[in-house]
């Protein structure tokens, strides 16, 4: 797939090779003759029975080897293209690595949570909740770190809307860290545990969490995922519960685990898409990416009004 820079089209060329199929002609002396033998012909019987087995292995095997090549080629010319709004598009090797990592991202953010969270559910004297517990910034940051990756890779029509949560996960994350230096540290303590004893610092990483229910309302409108669709309330509700502390602990409990089952099925249906789904309309993006006046040019060669 390629941009016309002189033209402004966009257009797709599919390079399909050329696959050509190799016919070999097993022709053996000796075989099938009409040639009068003797019995003083034995050994040469023999040699000409050895030479047979030789040349059918080499042969036998140029012949599996052209076959294989064959089938690869096949496979490699069989590209979907697809056609969107502004021109055909394909799935290449770039778009397969940015959705797998977009992907991968989500599952760490999600596990993330998920581990430290668990920490409210584990009794207090808990082996496994003391050893969690001090680890809580550790989760959190392999968290924030997984959401950053998605949101770099997440692909978003609208320019302006995915900088504005990678800018709103970057606040969150300078807020995280000038609350960890600030306020957590000099009382001796983690971030997590900082924020759960004190809950006006919600303030300060809300951004992080914000972006994040951007992510998910994002995937419940285009996808129309259910478990997306509420994760949009569910996310800031339990923020709020904490910073006005008007709910009380038990259903703020309800809230995180519903929070965390519904997190684990998101990031883990995300892996049941199709790779083109997590793309979009790849032709979309290309025409963003054209200057002014190739844009106009391309709305112009397909009818289209320009905005």
């Amino acid at each position: 797939m390629m941009i016309g820079a002189a033209s402004g089209v966009i257009s797709c060329e599919l390079h399909r090779p050329q696959i050509q199929i190799v016919k070999l002609k097993f022709e053996f002396g000796g075989i099938g003759s009409k040639s009068r033998r003797t019995r003083n012909s034995g050994s040469e019987d023999v040699k000409n029975g050895v030479g047979f087995q030789s040349e059918f292995r080499r042969r036998g095997s140029i012949s599996i080897r052209c076959k294989a090549m064959e089938q690869v080629q096949s496979e490699s010319s069989s590209t979907v293209v697809y056609q969107g709004v502004y021109g055909p598009w394909t799935v290449e090797p770039s778009d397969v690595r940015e959705v797998i990592l977009y992907r991968t991202g989500l599952v760490t953010a999600a596990a993330s949570f998920v581990v430290a969270g668990s920490t409210a559910f584990l009794p207090a004297d808990s082996f496994l909740k003391q050893t969690l517990e001090q680890s809580l910034d550790v989760f959190y940051l392999l968290g924030a770190a997984g959401l950053g990756l998605s949101l770099y890779f997440i692909h978003i029509y609208v320019t302006e809307i995915k900088r504005t949560l990678q800018a709103l996960w970057a606040l969150g994350v300078v807020g995280s860290l000038a609350t960890y230096i600030a306020f957590a540290q000099p009382a001796g303590q983690g971030l997590v545990q900082y924020v759960l004893d004190h809950p006006t610092a919600v303030w300060f990483i809300g951004p992080l969490f914000a972006a994040l229910t951007g992510l998910v309302f994002k995937e419940g409108l285009c996808y129309g995922k259910l478990e997306a669709g509420v994760l949009t309330f569910i996310i800031p509700a339990v923020l709020l519960a904490h910073l006005t502390g008007v709910i009380d602990d038990g259903v703020k409990s309800s809230l995180l685990g519903l929070w965390m089952a519904l997190f684990i099925v998101f990031a883990g249906r995300k892996f049941t898409q199709p790779m083109k789904d997590d793309i979009g309309d790849k032709s979309v993006f290309m025409f963003n990416a054209l200057p002014d006046e190739e844009k106009a040019a391309l709305l112009e060669k397909l009818g289209k009004p320009k905005s």
